[in-house]
């Protein structure tokens, strides 16, 4: 494939994408009317090129960051999952086991009678 190929389906990539920064629209829409016209230059393309990776790789360490967020979010959640089955848990036995002593109690109550 061409270069000009993959640049133009790399611009139209970048382009499906929302993009809210303003340099990079800029640099898109720049980018779109050239390959539309024609009327490329080496100096629009590098220039294109680095407003991309700039925002991409600003855009990516947002991501991460946010995985991050919300990997611990989730090993928080999970710590509480398990701390709440362990104490049902427990209350279960001793429901159990208070069940077994309240049978019991009423077990003597009705051979007194």
């Amino acid at each position: 494939m061409p270069a000009d190929d993959s640049f133009e389906l790399l611009v139209a990539r970048i382009g499906a994408f929302h993009i809210t920064d303003r340099a990079m629209r800029r640099a898109q829409r720049t980018a779109e009317a050239a390959l539309r016209d024609g009327a490329l230059a080496d100096e629009s393309r590098t220039a294109y090129l680095r407003a991309a990776r700039r925002y991409f790789a600003a855009f990516a360490g947002e991501a991460r960051a946010h995985l991050r967020d919300v990997d611990a979010r989730l090993e928080k959640l999970n710590q509480v999952q398990f701390n709440l089955t362990a104490e049902r848990s427990v209350a279960v036995k001793r429901i159990e086991a208070t069940r077994g002593v309240l049978e019991a109690i009423s077990a003597f109550s009705e051979e007194a009678r």
